[in-house]
């Protein structure tokens, strides 16, 4: 997620940096995928997953923010 969220400040164009945001945001949903494949085999704590999970959730809303406002324009 990290080094696809790089790649937007690299982009081109407007449409390209929305299509490498778009990726950001389906690399942050896989993320959440595994985080609760973790939670059910309970491989960490439930505190650690509620933090994780958090962290996840806060991710996708602030990304989701910019790629709506980056379709906007």
């Amino acid at each position: 997620m990290a080094a696809n969220y790089r790649a937007v400040s690299r982009a081109r164009s407007e449409k390209e940096k929305f299509a490498k945001l778009c990726i950001v945001v389906e690399e942050i949903d896989e993320t959440q995928l595994w985080l609760e494949i973790i939670e059910e085999l309970e491989y960490l704590s439930p505190e650690k997953m509620i933090l994780l999970k958090s962290e996840c959730e806060e991710l996708v809303k602030v990304m989701t923010k910019y790629k709506f406002r980056l379709s906007q324009l």
